[in-house]
């Protein structure tokens, strides 16, 4: 990814519309899951639990759960497939990545550097089109053990839902709840200023204020 990173960048600046310099960072930002669970994965160690009885020991042996499944948001097109695909490859599952619609050439590009850097056909797999197809399949489909997903409240919960069939694990990065608390023994002026802090389009779709360092108080 890093030898290819202007490349990667300029792609997803022009099918995603991030400045070239912040869409560089986030290849490097991405290519930095891969390195952190590409050494994770060495380090899957199982335990071993004292029993009920003295002659006798707990074993647990950690083992890929089995095909994943992902569904990725376009706001982070390739940092947002790195954090989920890195631990699973890692673990020694296989993939099927459901891209966002509007930043579907990011996702192509990194499946088409993994088949060059040696990754074996079939273990991770990209696939684009209907979002409600393919994520009807992908919760539908019994041979799909867990779901990764990174988007809306909204459409995690229907997720979560149609996973709930096969008992499928999830794991659901869901937008859309940001409180902003200010105490009332606060400085306003401050605290104003602190949450001035929105988020730009191309990274948020909510409106977010971040809470600004306040001195404990009564809440309000």
């Amino acid at each position: 990814m890093m030898e290819n990173q202007d490349d990667l960048a300029r792609l997803m600046t022009l099918e995603q519309g991030k400045p070239l310099a912040e869409a560089k960072g986030e290849i490097s930002y991405a290519a930095s899951f891969i390195e952190w669970f590409a050494e994770e994965g060495k380090r899957i160690y199982g335990d071993t639990i004292p029993g009920h009885q003295a002659d006798k020991r707990l074993l647990v042996i950690k083992q890929p759960i089995g095909v994943t499944a992902a569904i990725t948001p376009w706001n982070f097109p390739a940092a947002m497939i790195t954090r989920k695909a890195g631990p699973a490859l890692a673990a020694g599952c296989t993939m099927v990545l459901k891209p966002a619609s509007q930043t579907p050439f990011s996702a192509l590009a990194l499946a088409e550097l993994a088949n060059r850097a040696g990754i074996p056909a079939g273990v991770f797999n990209v696939v684009t089109g209907s979002a409600g197809a393919v994520g009807g399949e992908l919760t539908s489909n019994p041979l799909v053990r867990k779901l990764s997903f990174t988007g809306s409240t909204e459409i995690g919960r229907q997720l979560m839902e149609q996973c709930a069939k096969d008992i499928k694990k999830v794991s659901l990065e869901l937008g859309g709840n940001a409180p902003f608390i200010v105490f009332d023994d606060a400085d306003l002026d401050k605290a104003v200023g602190g949450g001035a802090g929105v988020e730009v389009p191309q990274r948020r779709t909510d409106l977010r204020l971040r809470q600004p360092p306040v001195r404990p108080g009564r809440g309000v």
